[in-house]
């Protein structure tokens, strides 16, 4: 199946508040595991939610106006932050040596166990799956080119 296939099959407009109400879970969670449920996020999290958060806002105002040209500011935000979320989940699985963690030094551990939610979901994962959702719906998202 090709992506055009996968455009017909999706309309844009739908792929555009898809990638927003993805964006906009992830920040309202990742509020939610910090505030209520009392976990300080580590250095590579934080990286992470400052490309999410603004994603939840710009993507929210894009599906108001109907802009489905938002790829090109939004994009950027969300390859960033899958690849912050990619090298977090590289040093999680433990594939990344310890001298490339940045989280030894300050703060909370980025490979503990305050990284695994309800004792079977690693959030670098997560983060991972909600950054390439995004990317991948923001292609979606493009309008049809007239031939």
């Amino acid at each position: 199946m090709s992506l055009e296939n996968v455009k017909t099959m999706i309309p844009p407009d739908k792929a555009l508040i898809g990638a927003w109400l993805i964006a906009l879970v992830s920040t309202l969670g990742a509020i939610f595991i910090g505030e209520v449920m009392g976990r300080t996020p580590c250095v590579l999290c934080w990286y992470q939610r400052i490309a999410m958060f603004p994603l939840a806002v710009i993507l929210g105002v894009a599906c108001y106006l109907s802009d489905l040209n938002v790829r090109r500011y939004a994009l950027p935000l969300a390859i960033g932050g899958g690849a912050i979320a990619l090298w977090h989940s590289l040093l999680f699985a433990g594939i990344i040596s310890e001298p490339l963690r940045p989280c030894i030094l300050n703060g909370p551990s980025c490979s503990g166990k305050d990284q695994v939610l309800f004792g079977a979901l690693p959030l670098p994962y997560l983060s991972l799956v909600a950054f390439c959702l995004i990317s991948l719906l923001l292609f979606l998202s493009t309008k049809k080119e007239r031939k």
